[in-house]
């Protein structure tokens, strides 16, 4: 299989300099705040960003030395399931998704918050946020179904560092 590698656009930077104690969901990470540093060289993509309240932030888990498993036992269960059946951060490829509040840029520094990511986390990417596109009404949520109730509380624990 080829190998596809990835140039980070950027530095996500927030409170968090641990994977233990942080938020494990940006909807548990309402008090938290944050600024994304882009490259220069990336810096005029971020024309018209600012008229967008949400923006999804596509990352690398820079941190993760543990390798995968196909079955984890996530943050909010105490039983295993595949890797792919949660938001476990050991995956074939340690990339990671949220979707924070943006607050301001300026110049080529975004104001954040919501923010459930490690400090100095290489930024892939950053898509706007469009309920009209992301949003989706009639889901089912599998095994989370009966702990999706522990998500405040949760923080990570240092199971997958």
């Amino acid at each position: 299989m080829k190998i596809i590698s990835f140039k980070a656009i950027g530095i996500i930077y927030s409170q968090f300099n641990q994977a233990i104690g942080t938020p494990i969901q940006p909807t548990a990470a309402a008090t938290s705040n944050g600024r994304i540093v882009i490259f220069d060289e990336y810096s005029e993509g971020l024309k018209d960003l600012e008229a967008f309240s949400h923006i999804f932030l596509i990352y690398h888990f820079n941190y993760l030395d543990k390798g995968f498993s196909p079955i984890v036992k996530p943050f909010l269960d105490n039983k295993k399931h595949g890797v792919f059946a949660t938001r476990a951060p050991n995956r074939p490829n340690p990339i990671g998704l949220s979707i924070v509040k943006l607050h301001s840029i300026e110049k080529n520094t975004l104001y954040i918050s919501d923010i459930d990511i490690i400090n100095e986390t290489p930024l892939l990417d950053i898509k706007p946020y469009v309920p009209e596109f992301d949003g989706r009404e009639d889901c089912k949520i599998g095994w989370l179904n009966g702990n999706i109730n522990k998500l405040k509380k949760a923080k990570d624990d240092g199971r997958f560092i």
